[in-house]
């Protein structure tokens, strides 16, 4: 990170010209009430969403909007050298195509061109727009480049129409872009990469009203997708009774049960490099669901069957390539029972999560050790999930290498 004589990261906040682009309001609000210094750059036709004032209001600095204003000072390449992060919400399908054919036609382009740290695109536009063959082109360029454009989430777009390609949500850009602002000048190691990671807890219906469940929240499954985004790589997050925001970049698909899980899980990882199970499926499932609801006064009885282990089944199908994470949730024998796992499953790395005692699931911090069959088990002291979800992917890194 820059050194800075106020101490706040520098952050230059690209805004292009789409109705979303009011949207980066609320992002600006986030970036400054955090303490980061945020300089706005809105192209011409962005100006005409949102105006100058509120950009000015909201960040507390003037707003630049054109090459030829402020000469002396060069605008178009200081702003560029002191910034420690580009982020451009929205970014429209015009702006990514003038950044990845290297345009300077206008002062956030010039900007694009001289800017050092990180940059993030979070595009938004029309479905058929988003998946426009030039689009598709011009995305693959930037992230080539190591820059980190977002998917777009799907949902309700301009007038009637919905889709794939609205704006992510900005809690979720912000999360993304302080963490590209927490690796600062660390080059996107997983650019080209396609991860698929699970999350969530599956359930086992009993009857239309109650389950078999368990207490995994989907947290450290969500900031692995995250980490994996800020990383650069494409993310499938298949989220199994999880009641988080979407993660803003990676491509979400939703399950309740263990089978259903099995089958989202097994696609995906069919075209995968790396595959980490951090969601907990159900072991077992009734072995008859009834239609109606249970009445106290017939009691309950249950016979259970075992469901299908998806993580050794992964293992036991994983090219030479791929790599498999799995994780071992134990209340006791925690390492011997997870070499056992490492073992049984073909995983290339165990993640062992000692539970219990208001530890692992549900909270918003983690410990975990990480067991491998060729060293020492690595002991990751308890931090947020977000720096063990970059533990974690530095040793997936590791093996793709």
């Amino acid at each position: 990170m820059r050194d800075h004589t106020d101490g706040k990261p520098e952050i230059v906040l690209g805004v292009a010209g789409g109705i979303a682009a009011y949207k980066a309001c609320e992002l600006l609000r986030l970036f400054t009430e955090s303490g980061h210094a945020v300089t706005v750059i809105p192209t011409t036709s962005a100006l005409n969403f949102v105006g100058a004032a509120t950009w000015a209001a909201l960040s507390g600095r003037p707003v630049a909007t054109e090459v030829f204003e402020d000469v002396h000072r060069v605008p178009h390449v200081t702003l560029g050298r002191q910034a420690d992060l580009l982020v451009v919400a929205p970014a429209t399908a015009d702006l990514l195509a003038r950044a990845a054919a290297g345009r300077a036609d206008d002062l956030l382009t010039n900007t694009l061109l001289t800017v050092s740290g990180p940059v993030l695109f979070a595009p938004a536009m029309h479905t058929e727009m988003w998946e426009n063959p030039a689009t598709v082109d011009n995305v693959a360029t930037l992230r080539r480049r190591g820059h980190i454009v977002l998917e777009p989430a799907v949902g309700r777009l301009t007038g009637a129409d919905t889709g794939k390609g609205r704006l992510p949500e900005p809690t979720e850009i912000y999360a993304t872009a302080t963490r590209l602002l927490r690796r600062g000048a660390d080059k996107p190691d997983l650019t080209g990469r396609h991860i698929v990671v699970t999350a969530g807890g599956t359930r086992e219906p009993l009857d239309p009203v109650r389950f078999l469940g368990n207490r995994s929240s989907g947290k450290q499954g969500y900031a692995l997708a995250r980490a994996a985004v800020a990383r650069g790589a494409q993310v499938t997050l298949i989220a199994a009774n999880v009641g988080l925001p979407d993660v803003a970049g990676a491509t979400m698909r939703t399950v309740s049960t263990t089978a259903q899980l099995h089958e989202a899980t097994v696609a995906a990882a069919a075209r995968a490099d790396a595959t980490i199970m951090a969601a907990a499926p159900a072991d077992f499932r009734p072995a008859d669901y009834r239609d109606r609801k249970i009445k106290k006064s017939e009691g309950l009885n249950l016979d259970l069957v075992p469901n299908p282990d998806i993580a050794a089944d992964l293992g036991a199908s994983k090219r030479p390539d791929q790599v498999l994470v799995a994780f071992a949730a134990e209340t006791q024998d925690g390492l011997t029972n997870a070499r056992a796992k490492l073992t049984a499953k073909r995983a290339d790395l165990m993640v062992l999560n000692e539970v219990g005692d208001g530890k692992a699931f549900g909270t918003d911090d983690n410990a975990v050790t990480l067991i491998t069959a060729d060293a020492e088990p690595v002991e990751v002291a308890k931090a947020s999930k977000d720096v063990i979800a970059d533990a974690i992917l530095d040793a997936v890194v590791e093996r793709l290498g």
